[in-house]
């Protein structure tokens, strides 16, 4: 990633920051959906076989309703009581008990037949005859009532029945409902009374609820046989034991291929089981809706989302680019260069420092050519300020010679002395040099003094021997002991004297310069400290002190900037008892 370009690294976070995000909430949205959608209509179907079962409960109401009427009735009461196994009660008893009948199915268009049968096997009935001449109280029927002693029994479609009717209705357009008809007081059976419902009506509560564009809804008895079921269906017979784990509930199951949703509810007043049955794939269109919108809706955010990024990263990757490109123009030499653009943005900001940066470049240059140009002409002066020693070097030697030729030879002594300091002075242009030639110049600086003060002037020389053949910074005494003279000696009455050490101290040269001249006041002595604290910052300030100490500043100056701030130069000095300087320096023992 670190290799990257910045363009691709702002598109891939752009991307996702955005992009994950909306195809997480795009995901999540629609699972919640569906879910919900799931619930409703679930819901929503177990309303639908609510309905149904209700309005088959209704009508199943209604025949048991329809059964208590007929015992009731005294006519029935007679026919039941009867003795002999005859056809039916008398002609004119006959007459209104089939008017009777004939009233109920007059009101209920929904009955298909109603008949009554007493316990000898005589029947009534002015729809349904039987087939044969076998008492009818031997029919699965007939036993069934007994069974279930005096409360109705749905039996579903009637199956090898010895038992028509007048419409010829076929056993799978009709359901019957049977019950038996008990003594009141003996509790014994009287007879049982049959009614056959038209299936038309169970049809017509059910076909009108659809699942979907293909699902459909199904009644099945107790037993797990087909009361209704469309022309069309997925799945002839649903085994009873899918169906007896609960009065209701949900599930699916793979039949033929084909993943199939089933939703029931029992009735427990028929004890039938209305079922939904509809595909998976089409258990909720509005799901796969939502589906659409949410993915169309993800895509969108998506093509969004990536031209946004694109367009963002440009934004910010193409003024970059300009900057890299001015950059790598500048690095070429090319310092005239400048970023040209008013963006107020951190792009912006870089922008313009770069063009300071430039700027200040261009400056530097400017003055690093002054300066160097400076350099060149302090070279051609240091070079015409050479000549001028060499020539004087030169003539002193000549008046040396002339001098001993006519027999003076103090004066000659002198001009000596002087020649050596100009020679070791000059050092072929080296600032390092060996400690005795050191020692050497600065004899010849004081024979020189000697010889213009007299007696005045005193000096002794303490050299250790183990550092005789160092090397140190060259013309570091002479000014020291020039102060020493011309501000100590000098100054004081009577003679003076100055004494020169040099030593080893620490893995340090130490060099003490002790004069016994007129010493230096206290306020004398803090400034010319604090000048030589601040040797390498001339401000103005130390200016003001500039007489004071010179050649002093200038040796702290040049030790501090050869060997750094850890060496250099202390002074002590005390009102009329002399004045010590110290030079620190390193110990050199190769050149």
């Amino acid at each position: 990633m670190n290799n990257l370009p910045i363009r691709y690294k702002l598109i891939s976070l752009l991307l996702v920051i955005s992009i994950l995000p909306s195809m997480g909430l795009g995901f999540l949205t629609g699972w919640t959906v569906e879910r919900i959608i799931e619930r409703q209509v679930t819901q929503n179907t177990f309303q639908l076989i609510g309905q149904v079962n209700k309005t088959l409960e209704f009508y199943a109401s209604n025949m048991q309703n329809i059964s208590y009427l007929i015992s009731f009735n005294p006519e029935i009461k007679r026919f039941l009581e009867e003795n002999d196994e005859r056809q039916g009660p008398e002609i004119n008893n006959k007459y209104s008990t089939l008017q009777f009948l004939q009233g109920f199915t007059t009101l209920y268009p929904e009955i298909a037949g109603i008949l009554v049968v007493n316990k000898n096997g005589a029947y009534i009935s002015n729809e349904m005859y039987a087939r044969s001449s076998k008492s009818l109280t031997e029919e699965s029927w007939y036993q069934e009532a007994i069974r279930n002693a005096g409360i109705s029994k749905f039996i579903g479609h009637p199956v090898n029945r010895n038992v028509t009717s007048h419409a010829n209705y076929k056993d799978n357009e009709v359901v019957s409902v049977v019950r038996a008809i008990l003594d009141p007081d003996t509790q014994q059976v009287q007879g049982v009374v049959l009614i056959d419902l038209k299936l038309r009506v169970i049809a017509e509560a059910t076909k009108d609820a659809r699942l979907g564009k293909s699902g459909y809804l199904t009644v099945i008895d107790e037993n797990g046989k087909n009361i209704y079921s469309p022309t069309q269906s997925f799945i002839d017979k649903i085994p009873i034991q899918w169906l007896r784990e609960a009065a209701s509930g949900t599930f699916s199951k793979e039949v033929n291929g084909n993943e199939l949703q089933f939703i029931y509810q029992n009735s427990s007043f028929t004890n039938w089981t209305t079922v939904g049955v509809f595909s998976s794939d089409e258990s909720a269109l509005e799901v796969k809706e939502v589906h659409f919108y949410v993915i169309s809706f993800v895509f969108f955010v998506c093509l969004f989302g990536i031209g946004a990024s694109y367009y963002l990263s440009y934004s910010m990757a193409r003024p970059i680019g300009q900057l890299m490109s001015f950059m790598q123009k500048a690095e070429a030499g090319n310092l005239m260069i400048r970023y040209e653009g008013d963006r107020q943005d951190e792009i912006g900001l870089l922008g313009r420092s770069f063009n300071n940066m430039l700027t200040q470049i261009n400056k530097l240059i400017v003055l690093a050519e002054l300066q160097e140009r400076q350099k060149r002409e302090a070279e051609l002066r240091s070079l015409q300020a050479h000549i001028k020693p060499h020539f004087l070097y030169n003539t002193l030697d000549t008046i040396n010679w002339m001098a001993r030729k006519k027999g003076a030879e103090d004066i000659a002594e002198v001009v000596e002395s002087l020649s050596r300091l100009f020679r070791i002075g000059l050092s072929k242009g080296n600032d390092i040099i060996p400690f005795m030639e050191e020692i050497e110049h600065i004899c010849s600086y004081l024979k020189i003094q000697k010889a213009r003060y007299k007696d005045k002037l005193n000096y002794t020389l303490a050299i250790a021997p183990d550092i005789q053949d160092i090397f140190v910074l060259k013309l570091v005494l002479q000014p020291i002991v020039e102060n020493a003279i011309y501000h100590g000696i000098k100054e004081r009455r009577g003679p003076g004297h100055i004494l020169i050490e040099a030593k080893e101290d620490n893995e340090q040269l130490m060099i003490r310069v002790t004069d016994d001249g007129s010493g230096m006041p206290n306020e004398i002595l803090y400034a010319l400290r604090k000048r030589l604290a601040t040797a390498l910052n001339m401000d103005e300030e130390n200016r003001e002190i500039k007489n004071l100490g010179y050649g002093m500043m200038n040796v702290q100056a040049r030790i501090k900037l050869t060997f750094g701030d850890a060496y250099g130069l202390a002074i002590d000095s005390e009102k009329g008892e002399g004045t010590t300087v110290t030079a620190i320096l390193p110990i050199i023992r190769e050149k």
